[in-house]
């Protein structure tokens, strides 16, 4: 069975997007990637990021515009877009984040 590609967008990719990344280390239905949209950004969001990704999850409209972002860069990228309204107030890996990260989820993966 093919593995279903995960692509987790956050701001700088230092906290949500990586957190989110790691939940899927070993997942044996799930592959997953993180990027970020601004320019200081470990892994900054690309056109083969894109491509690659099956489902894209930005974590934040409402105040990080991520959406809104994503689709200046790659316009025809929307239909991959889903929005998990996780804003930047979590730290890396915080056990809160986990949680969130995984209800959130759950309505999209099952």
């Amino acid at each position: 069975m093919k593995k279903k590609k995960l692509l987790f967008i956050c701001s700088e990719n230092l906290n949500r997007s990586p957190t989110a990344e790691s939940l899927f280390k070993n997942n044996k239905k799930f592959k997953a990637r993180s990027a970020g949209l601004g320019i200081l950004a470990p892994t900054q969001i690309s056109t083969g990021l894109i491509n690659w990704a099956d489902i894209i999850f930005v974590m934040d409209e409402k105040y990080d515009n991520h959406k809104s972002r994503l689709l200046k860069r790659f316009p025809n990228s929307e239909d991959k877009i889903k929005i998990l309204n996780i804003p930047d107030i979590y730290p890396r890996n915080d056990p809160e984040l986990v949680d969130r990260l995984k209800q959130r989820l759950k309505s999209y993966l099952g």
